[in-house]
């Protein structure tokens, strides 16, 4: 391995916080070879960060070469990353996902979501619980961050929350300068922005809970209606 991304100090921070580690996680990361600045650094992060506690079980898979895999777990970019839990021999996927590297404000996400995923509560309010029940069709939130950003977090991980709590949501952060025309595909010009249903909805800043949920409730309640 080249040079670690984590020093003693930091690995020393998330051994300790891993304590809290409830039950196994997957973490599986998907690269490829051609076209991809931040695939090596990305997969070292995530070994870095694996090896600091067995309940982790991380998995390599290349995009194209593994391209029935990615589809099975929806992911289309590289690096893509999919945090999920460990039960046994079978993986059980709460779409929880990451495109890009999940690097300064963003290493903090990755963490608090192997709390959550391991953990199997999405840790919402019980009227955000009920509310999220009416969801009734396929919600894509996709948070638009930079690792710069110190709001960007909140918003990656509230979003991950919805995730976890209804299996029809799927969340993913995406690294705006990574992927740029997607950013511009949606109008990214401040981060964090999540992006409902691929534009359908937006949210520019870091909200509160029932704010995410109103803007989730209206774009599937317009489509229901259309």
């Amino acid at each position: 391995m080249s040079e670690r991304l984590l020093d003693e100090e930091i690995r020393s921070q998330v051994r300790e916080v891993f304590n809290d580690l409830n039950q196994d996680i997957a973490v599986l990361f998907f690269g490829k070879e051609q076209n991809c600045d931040t695939c090596a650094d990305t997969y070292q992060l995530l070994e870095e960060v694996s090896e600091l506690s067995e309940k982790i079980h991380l998995s390599k898979y290349d995009l194209e070469l593994d391209a029935e895999t990615a589809r099975r777990y929806n992911v289309d970019k590289a690096p893509g990353i999919v945090i999920a839990a460990k039960e046994g021999d079978q993986i059980v996927d709460y779409g929880v996902r990451y495109a890009g590297i999940p690097a300064g404000h963003e290493f903090s996400s990755l963490i608090h979501d192997f709390l959550l995923v391991s953990g199997r509560d999405s840790g919402l309010s019980q009227q955000t619980r009920d509310l999220l029940k009416k969801v009734n069709q396929p919600v894509l939130l996709q948070v638009f961050v930079t690792p710069s950003c110190p709001y960007c977090p909140r918003a990656v991980v509230l979003a991950h929350q919805m995730a976890m709590e209804h299996p029809l949501i799927q969340s993913e952060m995406v690294e705006a300068i990574e992927f740029p025309e997607l950013s511009d595909r949606f109008g990214v010009s401040g981060v964090p922005q999540t992006t409902i249903n691929e534009g359908a909805g937006t949210i520019v800043g870091a909200v509160p809970e029932e704010h995410l949920l109103a803007e989730i409730l209206r774009v599937v309640g317009k489509k229901a209606e259309a």
